[in-house]
């Protein structure tokens, strides 16, 4: 069955920068079943290789106090005030954050790939879930995703890394639209 809605919903469907987010966000519910649409993907052998952390309210201000620790930890020269704020703001952006978690689970017939790639399916479900909502939404990783003090600090186990935090909230203003790849310069069709 063909639904045109559907598709134009994709053909228009685009990430929102985290600067343009206003401060209304999805309810609890709305969360939720955000979270159940992303979970509704491909999943060789259905291990779940994916989990989310939701961050709302002071869990975001919490977020970026350990996002400053990691600075002052990590960063080879002392950070600035400056920095040091941006970081405690960082998850201040948004309403709501949503860390996917990748788990690679080892399993026969399922490679890592696999589970990665599911992640991802994850991910851009999530994305789609809370646009088709209504909400603006951005996939971002940044230094954060990839900072041992960070990874430690959200309990994250030595088989798990972050694919990505999904920033969600209506837009305070609505976001031109960016040039798209030409596709004759990316498909070809295999004539064996």
């Amino acid at each position: 069955m063909t639904s045109n809605e559907t598709l134009s919903f994709l053909s228009s469907r685009r990430s929102l920068k985290p600067t343009m987010f206003a401060e209304t966000g999805p309810s609890n519910e709305q969360i939720e079943q955000m979270l159940k649409l992303a979970a509704r993907v491909p999943d060789h052998k259905k291990l779940n290789p994916w989990r989310f952390i939701v961050f709302t309210g002071k869990a975001r201000d919490q977020a970026g106090e350990l996002f400053a620790k990691a600075c002052l930890a990590e960063d080879k020269q002392a950070p600035s005030d400056v920095r040091l704020q941006t970081e405690r703001a960082r998850f201040r952006r948004a309403p709501v954050v949503i860390a996917v978690v990748n788990r690679f689970i080892e399993k026969p017939g399922v490679p890592e790939v696999e589970q990665i790639l599911s992640t991802g399916a994850a991910t851009f479900n999530l994305c789609l879930a809370a646009n088709a909502m209504g909400f603006g939404t951005c996939w971002i990783t940044e230094w954060i995703a990839y900072s041992p003090t960070v990874v430690t600090g959200l309990g994250l186990a030595g088989h798990e890394r972050i694919a990505g935090f999904v920033y969600v909230g209506q837009a305070a203003e609505r976001q031109d639209d960016r040039s798209r790849p030409v596709l004759e310069d990316l498909v070809t069709y295999w004539q064996g």
